[in-house]
């Protein structure tokens, strides 16, 4: 007999996985909001630009699914330190396998597993600094720089995780995208403003997945091809000098070197 998680993993489609996490969490009152959403929309783009080589349908899943047992409230310190190892305990009972229930544990890092999984330094990043983006009771939400900054600096300042530097790549990358509204804003920012707009966790999944998703997509592309254009035009320029201004320097201080010490000799 299929289990949940049979029937969730092999929905490859985003929106609907996202609608089958939804009315799960309606029916075993799990936790599920709009952050997820958010979330995991920020994983998916990380994971195209990158092409890390992970299953991509196990992250995204994962994703929608590793805050199940997460408390709302900052204050409860023990919920804090547990919600992960929870929620992983509770998705065995749903018939996820040992190896994906992990991914979802290891989330953030208060239960030590180890060695951690690909998956979960996914994961952790994208939590760490999606979560900032947004408002929280106690503060407005970061700019995507300044979270940025927190999220190597401070929050995982003393752990490694395998993926900060394509992650910050990415973020950077990000930052070049420009949305086209009434205003020109950033790929991130635009992101944020649709989850400050829109309210109904339903109306902000179809936002996302069939108007944001689609036009960011196409705007990454060419990115990536005006990029791409660029470096070979660099590249074929033949008035380009060979080295930089840098490296020039350091061969001609070299060769100074070498001729100051032969006249000596």
């Amino acid at each position: 007999m299929d289990t949940f998680a049979d029937y969730i993993l092999e929905e490859k489609d985003l929106a609907s996985k996202m609608e089958i996490v939804y009315y799960l969490a309606k029916k075993n009152k799990i936790f599920f909001d709009k952050s997820v959403i958010f979330k995991t929309e920020i994983t998916r783009m990380f994971l195209d630009y990158s092409k890390i080589e992970v299953d991509k349908n196990i992250v995204l899943t994962a994703s929608l699914l590793c805050n199940v047992k997460k408390i709302d409230n900052p204050q409860d310190i023990e919920g804090i330190h547990t919600y992960a190892k929870r929620g992983a305990e509770y998705l065995s009972t749903l018939g996820f396998n040992k190896r994906f229930c992990k991914i979802c544990e290891e989330i953030n890092r208060y239960s030590n597993s180890n060695p951690r999984e690909r998956e979960s330094d996914i994961l952790e990043l994208v939590d760490q600094f999606g979560g900032m983006l947004l408002d929280r009771p106690e503060r407005i939400g970061f700019k995507p720089d300044e979270a940025l900054v927190l999220l190597e600096h401070r929050n995982l300042k003393n752990e490694y995780n395998r993926y900060m530097e394509t992650f910050i790549e990415f973020v950077k990358f990000m930052e070049q995208i420009q949305v086209s509204e009434l205003v020109n804003m950033t790929a991130l920012k635009r992101l944020v403003k649709i989850y400050n707009e829109t309210r109904e966790i339903i109306n902000f999944i179809k936002e996302i997945v069939y108007n944001y998703a689609p036009k960011v997509d196409k705007l990454i592309e060419r990115q990536k091809e005006k990029i791409s254009k660029e470096m070979f035009d660099k590249v074929k320029d033949p008035n380009r000098p060979l080295f930089s201004e840098e490296t020039a320097k350091k061969i001609m201080n070299h060769l100074d070197g070498e001729i100051k010490q032969e006249i000596e000799e």
